[in-house]
């Protein structure tokens, strides 16, 4: 293991929910899958509530929160609205993301250093109702300093732009940024933030988040669900999780 210890498999179960929504019926079940998650080792459950319930659904986080003994991440734009249902459930901890109504997914970091005022203000009734909060941030410093200055109790660093850089053959570029997510990792740690690092992450890139600096969960959905259908759920999860332990152990 690394010296901050096992690194937590957060797994999101937003895109069980997509695959219903096509068909307008209530199959697949996003809490049957978060169980099957949970059995298979996942360390606790994510699931984004977006503005325009394109796939999780306000019934789905109430199903949740009654049916898994893992902890739920809610993830959530930062709008009045998400504040009152993640007030009401009263999660573990609540994501606040960045969210756009036309793209296909969370395509970048939020920008806490344009925005501390009110972030400040927006997080401090869901820290004082018990919620640990994160941010979901690219690894631009400002960010990071921001981020802990606004009050969040963890950063979750954007790893997209470095995996998908990966799955296109740009090595060099990777490399560089690998270097610079390990540079953010190193800031956010020093200042106290607990740090995560989530979108994009498949068998191919997982090794080397997993032993990012100060690291202590990796979150990750769609190649999970996508790899379900070949493999099953519960063999994915397993197999990342083996190898998100192998290479900690290596770096011990």
């Amino acid at each position: 293991m690394t010296s901050q210890g096992r690194v937590r498999l957060g797994v999101n179960i937003d895109h069980v929910a997509t695959v219903r929504n096509a068909r307008g019926s209530a199959w697949p079940d996003p809490l049957r899958a978060a169980l099957l998650a949970e059995a298979a080792g996942a360390d606790g459950i994510t699931a984004h509530l977006r503005e325009d319930r394109r796939h999780i659904r306000d019934e789905d986080i109430a199903a949740l929160m009654a049916g898994i003994s893992v902890p739920l991440n809610f993830e959530m734009a930062a709008t009045a609205e998400m504040q009152a249902i993640a007030l009401k459930h009263r999660p573990h901890a609540v994501c606040l993301v960045p969210e756009k109504r036309e793209e296909r997914t969370t395509e970048g970091g939020l920008d806490v250093a344009s925005d501390q005022n009110r972030l400040a203000d927006y997080i401090a009734p869901l820290r004082a109702a018990g919620a640990r909060v994160s941010l979901f941030i690219g690894h631009d410093p400002r960010q990071i300093e921001a981020s802990a200055r606004v009050g969040a109790a963890v950063v979750e660093l954007h790893t997209g732009t470095y995996c998908d850089l990966v799955a296109d053959g740009h090595l060099a570029e990777a490399a560089a940024e690998l270097q610079a997510l390990r540079q953010g990792a190193t800031l956010a740690h020093g200042l106290g933030l607990e740090v995560h690092a989530g979108h994009g992450i498949s068998f191919d890139t997982v090794a080397e988040l997993a032993v990012l600096p100060g690291v202590m969960e990796l979150n990750i959905g769609h190649f999970l669900i996508g790899e379900a259908i070949f493999r099953g759920l519960g063999n994915a999860i397993e197999e990342m999780r083996r190898r998100m332990d192998e290479a900690c152990e290596a770096q011990a």
